[in-house]
């Protein structure tokens, strides 16, 4: 009776401790997310009627873009927005492709565009600033030059503000093409460009979704974002001391101006699939050190780990980032020590199951709020819906940037801070390298001791000293 009791203790302990990271972090969470969702979709977007079209100035930062920006400037030519309203300022910081050739060619086939060229040799982030102080108009609208807009998007994103007096800031729904994922070859990488199409829509159409609910937006999209003029004029514009300036113009309007930041899920910007592996680790090091170092910068002194928790959004976020991201990595590499320590190894397997099919369930529940979110996409719509099935992947997809953000929090606390980071093949060839060093630094001391037990000369010494 005894040992029955002892082995249910044990197993109870087992399950409580092996699931709580993700049940408590992730699960539980997305529940909950799951069901405000559902409320926002039920309640709607609210008015999105346009009666007369504002003029805008839309800004595409440009750096060696010659196989994008006529793609991109075409979607803003082919929207529903009145071209005439439309003032294009395309910023070059210092190309060295046939970008501006590209730009001649955009001038001569779209003239009832107004589209201008401007140059900058100070960075991204002033390249902005000098647009900015350039301006016209009575919203500023900045995308990538690596994307493309849907022909519903600017206007949508136009309709946002002035049906919503209280908005100041948006961000559009940022998704991977899938035309270009459907043009990829290889099993493999479609699969991967799936996994990663299915993140996007989850990250903006649920993640983002749920934070405009309460105005917690953590970071607008720099692919694709608006202001009233008015407002970012206010600010101290796009910082050049973070790699991600368009985090810290989204705290600079909502925690110093005290101003809405929201999404509007249906402006769609589209971007280029990530290329392979050393792109993803490179973008999401990239993002993971930007997040770190805007909230260095605004919430070092604020940040109240007790009652900030409750209160606070960006206190659970690092938190949930950066403070969890330790226990979470000790728990996954528990995994490996279960086995050493007379666990049955069904046991761990039953719990590695448990957990997955966990995952998957949350990612299932997201994926029919997003669904409902594209209803008024038909083509999009059926595109993500045929695509069930990824939510069975998403969790490996997952496993894997987290790995990518963790080696960022890593990498922001031992190193310089730069726009450039070491790419996924780079870090594994940094590993190899510091392994086989530190191997080779035990073996010599190992050979050192086998040298000094097996000296001859001290043997001649020792028979010696006995004579």
């Amino acid at each position: 009776m005894t040992s029955m009791i002892n082995m249910l203790y044990s197993s109870m302990v087992f399950w409580v401790a092996w699931i709580i990271i993700p049940l408590m972090m992730e699960i539980i969470p997305t529940f909950f997310n799951f069901l405000i969702l559902l409320k926002r979709k039920i309640r709607g977007e609210g008015n999105m009627e346009l009666k007369y079209m504002p003029e805008i100035t839309l800004i595409i930062p440009v750096y060696n873009s010659a196989e994008t920006l006529y793609q991109c400037i075409k979607s803003v030519y082919d929207s529903n927005y009145d071209n005439k309203m439309i003032y294009i300022m395309a910023i070059d910081n210092m190309s060295t492709d046939n970008s501006f050739e590209v730009f001649c060619k955009c001038q001569r086939d779209y003239p009832e565009l107004t589209i201008n060229w401007m140059s900058s040799k100070q960075g991204k982030s002033k390249a902005l600033n000098l647009a900015l102080f350039n301006s016209s108009g009575k919203y500023i609208i900045h995308v990538d030059s690596d994307g493309v807009l849907h022909p519903d998007a600017i206007r949508n994103i136009v309709a946002k503000f002035e049906n919503n007096e209280d908005v100041y800031c948006v961000t559009g729904a940022i998704m991977t093409n899938p035309d270009r994922i459907d043009e990829s070859k290889g099993f493999f990488r479609r699969l991967f460009l799936k996994m990663e199409f299915f993140e996007y829509c989850q990250a903006f159409l649920a993640g983002r979704n749920f934070q405009s609910e309460y105005n917690s937006m953590f970071t607008l999209s720099g692919a694709f974002s608006a202001f009233r003029k008015s407002s970012i004029l206010k600010t101290h514009l796009y910082n050049t001391d973070t790699i991600c300036e368009d985090t810290h113009v989204t705290f600079q309007i909502r925690d110093n101006l005290k101003e809405k930041v929201v999404l509007c899920d249906s402006a769609i910007f589209f971007v280029e699939p990530i290329e392979n592996m050393n792109k993803l680790y490179t973008q999401r090091q990239r993002w993971q050190r930007g997040e770190m170092e805007v909230i260095h910068m605004f919430m070092r002194n604020k940040l109240d780990p007790v009652r900030g928790f409750f209160s606070n959004f960006v206190m659970r976020l690092v938190m949930f980032d950066h403070t969890f991201a330790f226990p979470r990595m000790i728990w996954y590499f528990a995994l490996i020590c279960l086995a050493f320590i007379n666990y049955p190894m069904k046991l761990v397997v039953e719990s590695i199951v448990v957990i997955y099919i966990l995952y998957v369930i949350s990612s299932f529940m997201l994926y029919l709020t997003i669904v409902l979110f594209l209803s008024r996409f038909k083509d999009l719509r059926n595109y993500y819906a045929k695509k069930w099935y990824m939510s069975f992947f998403l969790p490996i997809f997952n496993f894997i940037v987290f790995w990518f953000r963790f080696a960022g929090i890593v990498n922001s606390i031992k190193g310089v801070q730069t726009w450039k980071t070491k790419n996924f093949t780079q870090e594994k060839m940094s590993f190899k390298k510091t392994v086989k060093k530190d191997f080779k630094c035990i073996s010599e001391i190992l050979e050192k001791i086998r040298n000094e037990v097996n000296n001859p000369e001290s043997d001649d010494m020792e028979g010696h000293g006995a004579e």
